[in-house]
Parts: structure tokens; sequence; C-alpha cells
């Protein structure tokens, strides 16, 4: 199957806006609190890597994956950790890094999680918002860039495990028109 790659964002605009983001999530965290950034694999760790070196404070990092699986009855239930966090998040603020968020499902049950474990904030960041799609109310507190709809690769985005590598975002079709 052929693939056309369009861009859509480029390295410099997305640059410009990572640093951008590290300044407003800086000013947001004003206090001595732990800064927790949580990176959600595998998608966000090209975005995660550039956003953690310009926000001008202390971090701490860790990781989580999600995975999905296909017997549940309702579209909440399929959502499970096939990596969990390790360093405890109690009185620290939270900041769950992601690369695209639109229906909103990953997320909502991510803040859940976390909700629980007594963090003294969490809030999210993702690189692509997409807000039309929400079927959850889920705020992104941080976007980088607001898409209304399309498919797009590259800087950590992928279609089937291809594309991360590139340094854009692209937008992408396929010649059977997916």
């Amino acid at each position: 199957m052929a693939h056309k790659l369009t861009p859509f964002i480029s390295a410099e605009e997305i640059r410009n806006r990572v640093n951008e983001m590290g300044g407003e999530i800086a000013r947001a965290y004003d206090d001595d609190a732990p800064l927790i950034c949580v990176c959600v694999l595998k998608g966000a760790f090209l975005f995660f890597s550039d956003l953690i070196r310009s926000i001008d404070r202390e971090v701490q990092v860790d990781f989580v994956r999600l995975a999905s699986y296909g017997a549940a009855t309702a579209r909440g239930e399929d959502i499970v950790f096939s990596k969990d966090m390790e360093v405890s998040v109690d009185g620290k603020h939270v900041l769950i890094i992601e690369d695209i968020v639109d229906t909103g499902h990953s997320m909502d049950f991510l803040l859940h999680v976390l909700k629980k474990r007594n963090p003294k904030s969490l809030k999210i960041c993702a690189l692509i918002d997409k807000h039309e799609r929400r079927e959850i109310d889920v705020t992104v507190d941080f976007p980088g860039f607001d898409i209304p709809s399309g498919f797009i690769v590259g800087y950590g985005l992928d279609y089937a495990e291809r594309y991360r590598e590139l340094d854009a975002i692209y937008e992408l079709a396929t010649d059977s028109g997916e």
C-alpha cells in the first residue's frame, strides 16, 4: 500500500511551539512543589524529550504506556497499563505529556487513575489537540497545535509503527483513501 505524506507542520514550527510551551509550563508551576512530567509512550517520546529540556525549572520524569484490549463491553473499560509509573505523585504536581488527544478516552482513564494517587495538581500537555473529536470531556491544559481532522504522522506519531522518526508532522493518505 502506497502512502502519500503531505507536509503539515514543519520542524521549525514544532521547535518554536515546544519552546513557547516550555515557558508556559514553567510559569504555571511557580511554587516549590516537585513537578513530575509523565510521558505517555510510545508516541510522545520525541515531544517529551524536547519539551522537558525547554522547561526552565527542575522536573522529575516518569513514563506510562496504555494498552487496549478488545473484549470489554464498554469503551472505557478496555484501557489498562502495560507500563505504570515508578515514582510516587503524592503531593506533587503531575503533568501528563501526550502526543495527541482526540476522543479523550485514554486521558480520562489516566486522569482517574492518577487522581486516586493524591497529586497536588494534575494537568495535560499534548502536542496535538483534536478537541473537535472529543467524546469525553477532557481539557488539554497546554495544547501545542489544534487540529480539527486528518490523519497525521511524524515527530513520534505513527501509522502501523512507521514514520515516528520524522522531524516534522505530515498528513498521511493511502492509495486506498484511508
